[in-house]
Order: structure tokens, then C-alpha cells, then sequence
């Protein structure tokens, strides 16, 4: 006899009141924070974390618990609504930014580019696994691996971000100067090594630190990546050419987010992030010769508009900046910083120094490579998700993106005053001036 599945019941009624309230209230509030924060100089992402600090147990909580109680309550299911939404968010704004690497720029600055990303990765990374075996226990998860925490931090500590760093290089008129261009270069190459140090680790917190299942996760890395070149990489450019012959451009948005999706997914499938598969999919369409940035650009807006400021928002709810208070989590936020920062700054110009760069040419990428922004609140957020990082530590890492994005700018500027401008530069200026003029990069909310 066949019988019928009963029907799953839809969302309750007072659950889905709440979510639309916490959508409108945090999507406002970060939205009206972010434009302050741009008006102030600063990057917008500072504004949409303070929305969900604000809104979190960082203030609101203290100021009105029953209210605070009622929009934000604690329950799992409810939160998962929430997260739901900024997750795909997140896997839209990390493809996108996939969708803005130039290959071609990494391929033609050649040896001094990968020297200044291999000191500015592998130094901070040192750095913060050091300082995080350093660390009190009271920072790691009850019954947390203090290896794979460690791990973690080097991390958070070693990675760039494009987003940040190509606004402030275009605010401040140093995209067309070479150091402008190594800069954005060296950060394509940190970005797409943190990304997959990220997966690694990222299993090594579900699987435990043991040697065959490490092994498992980077020959599962190595064939991902692989199959995304060799087999995924036709079939994108393929998909992308029928979307264009379209007279709809809707067409061409769905069929992006469908794959920036699927490769999230099919990372995810591997035991590693999908943040990682989105990101990949995202450098597949902009290296496949198809991508029409013009029919993209609803996506790009919706995504970088909307979506990302309630992520970054949704972010800020989990920071707890009442911890600071107690001098052990305080100190320990001003040691990490430090490590951050210094050892950014070092490793950088270790490498340019040995491309052959000068000293002032080594200081401004060790500025322009401290920004971590967004990409270091993503890792933040899969490292509370996976449990490896507590409340108090996940607050630090935020902290460190927010200060080390707000000094990229002024450090920036005081070293590239003192490198003369070539001819060549002029004239790459001149011709850059037309494109860059009236069109909206996609690094302005992140």
C-alpha cells in the first residue's frame, strides 16, 4: 500500500514575524552604518559589523534585555533562518570577488610578486600559530585542539583582502603605479593560498590533526582544483557564451549564481569549505572571456547591497566587546594585534626586498597587505561555526580585521609619498583613467 508523506509544516507564524524583523532591523542599521562609515573614510564593512554590535550582547542586551530577548532570541532554529541568508550572501560576494581576479596580472609580475606573498603569508602565519599556542586556555573551546586552534589563527593572520585593498589603492589614485598593481597581485596569490590553507584546516577541525586524513584533504584539494581547470573551466566559458546569446539578462544572473552555488557545493561535499568552491567558480568566470560585466552588475549589486551587509551585520551579533574588559581577553587582543600587524608588515618586506624592491616600495605593501576586512570576518565566521573558535577569540580576529582596514589607508600614503612617479606610470594613468571613470568597482562595500 502506498502512502503519502505527511507534508513538512511551514515556518510558524511568530518565527517568521521575527526573522523579517531582524532582516529589516539588521539590513537597515547596517546599511544607514555603512554609508557613515564611507562618509567617515572608512571601509563600509566597519559600519555593517558596528550594526550587529550594536544590536548584540555588546550593547542591546545590556541596555534592553527583554526587547533584545524577543528580536534576537536564542535558539538555534531561529538563528539558522538568519544564517541561512547571509551564508548565501557570503558564497555570492566571495564568487564575485573571484570574478574580479586578473590571472594575467598575477602571471606578468612574475618573481617579485611571489616573493612578496610568500613572506606576507608564511611570517603571520608563524606569527599566529606562536602566539596562539601563547594563548591562555580560557580563549579555546572546552575540549578544543590546541594544534588545530593554532593553525586557525595562522590563518586569520596571514590572509589579505582584495576587496579593501583595491578600494583604498582606487581611492587614493595607486591603481595604475606599479607598487599599486604588485599589491593587488600579491593579494590575488594570498587570498587564493588562504583560501585553501582555510579547507585544510577547516578538516582538520571535523576530522582531527591525523596524517592520513590531512593527506585525504589535500589530494582532495589538489584534484578539486584540477577538475576545476581542466573540466569545470570549458563547460563555465560553454554555459556562459549560451547565457549571452540571451536577450534576457536575468539569464546570465541565474546561470552565475547557479554555478558560484554548486561549486560551493561540491567543495563542501569534498570536507572542505564552500566558501572555497564559490571562490573558485567566481576566478572560472572571470578568466573564461565570456562574463559580461554589464549583465552582472544586478548581481553584483543585490549580492554587495543587500546580502553581504546583513552577513557582516549577522557577523557583529556574535562579537562580545564587553569581553575586552577583562584584562587576560584584552591583552591577549592587543598581543594578536600586534603579531598581526608586524608580521604583515615584515614578511612583505622580506619578500620585496628580496624581488629587489626598494625600502619604501617594502613598506607600502606591507601597508597594503595589512588590510584584512572582509575576508578575515569570513574566516572568523567559519571558525566560530566550526567550533574552533570561542566567543571571546572570534571577537579578537574581528578586531583585528577592523583596525588593520582602517590603518591600511594612512600607512599607504605615508610610504608612497616617497616613491617618485615614472613615465610609465603616467601614461597607464592615462589610459586606465577612461575605464575606472564612472563605473563602481565591486570592492566599494567590503
Amino acid at each position: 500500500m502506498y502512502l503519502s508523506a505527511s507534508p513538512i509544516a511551514p515556518v510558524g507564524a511568530h518565527s517568521l514575524l521575527v526573522f523579517l524583523l531582524q532582516v529589516g532591523v539588521l539590513l537597515g542599521a547596517a546599511l544607514l552604518l555603512g554609508r557613515l562609515a564611507r562618509h567617515l573614510g572608512m571601509p563600509s564593512v566597519v559600519g555593517e559589523l558596528s550594526a550587529g554590535v550594536i544590536l548584540g550582547p555588546s550593547l542591546l542586551t545590556h541596555v534592553a534585555p527583554a526587547f533584545s530577548a524577543w528580536l534576537l532570541p536564542q535558539q538555534a532554529a531561529q538563528m539558522h533562518l538568519l544564517d541561512a541568508v547571509g551564508q548565501i550572501g557570503v558564497l555570492l560576494l566571495v564568487g564575485i570577488t573571484g570574478m574580479h581576479i586578473d590571472l594575467n596580472l598575477a602571471r606578468s609580475k612574475g618573481r617579485a610578486a611571489a616573493l612578496v606573498s610568500a613572506g606576507g603569508l608564511v611570517v603571520p602565519f608563524a606569527g599566529g600559530v606562536a602566539i596562539a599556542f601563547a594563548l591562555p586556555a580560557t580563549l579555546l573551546t572546552e575540549g578544543g585542539d590546541r594544534t588545530v586552534f593554532a593553525l586557525f589563527t595562522g590563518v586569520a593572520l596571514c590572509v589579505s583582502a582584495i576587496p579593501v585593498i583595491a578600494k583604498t589603492l582606487l581611492d587614493m589614485g595607486l591603481l595604475h603605479r606599479d607598487i599599486g598593481q604588485l599589491t593587488v597581485t600579491a593579494s590575488v596569490v594570498d587570498d587564493i593560498a588562504g583560501w585553501m590553507l582555510l579547507s585544510v584546516v577547516s578538516a582538520m577541525a571535523t576530522t582531527g590533526v591525523r596524517g592520513g586524513d590531512i593527506a585525504l584533504t589535500v589530494v582532495a584539494l589538489v584534484a578539486l582544483v584540477a577538475a576545476a581547470w581542466f573540466v569545470a573551466r570549458p563547460l563555465v566559458r560553454r554555459l556562459l557564451r549560451w547565457a549571452s546569446r540571451s536577450s534576457d539578462r536575468d539569464t546570465s544572473v541565474a546561470l552565475c549564481t547557479v554555478l558560484i552555488v554548486l561549486g560551493a557545493a561540491a567543495s563542501h561535499a569534498l570536507g572542505m569549505e564552500a566558501i572555497l568552491g564559490a571562490f573558485l567558480v567566481g576566478i572560472l568566470i572571470g578568466s573564461s572571456g565570456e562574463m559580461d560585466r554589464e549583465r552582472l552588475a544586478p548581481l553584483r549589486v543585490f549580492s554587495i547591497g543587500v546580502l553581504a551587509p546583513l552577513f557582516f551585520a549577522t557577523a557583529g551579533l556574535r562579537m562580545d566587546l564587553t569581553a575586552l574588559a577583562r584584562p587576560a581577553v584584552l591583552g591577549a587582543a592587543l598581543v594578536v594585534l600586534l603579531v598581526a600587524i608586524v608580521g604583515k608588515f615584515v614578511g612583505a618586506y622580506i619578500g620585496a626586498r628580496a624581488g629587489r624592491l626598494s625600502h619604501w616600495e617594502g613598506l607600502a605593501l606591507g601597508a597594503g597587505l595589512n588590510a584584512r576586512g572582509v575576508i578575515e570576518v569570513i574566516i572568523a565566521m567559519v571558525g566560530l561555526r566550526l567550533g574552533v573558535l570561542t566567543t571571546e577569540m572570534y571577537t579578537i580576529v574581528i578586531l583585528v580585521a577592523i583596525v588593520t582596514s582602517l590603518m591600511a589607508a594612512p600607512t599607504l600614503r605615508f610610504a608612497v609619498r616617497r616613491m617618485p612617479v615614472t613615465e610609465e606610470e603616467r601614461e597607464r594613468e592615462r589610459v586606465l583613467l577612461g575605464s575606472v571613470s564612472g563605473s563602481r568597482p565591486v570592492e566599494s562595500n567590503s
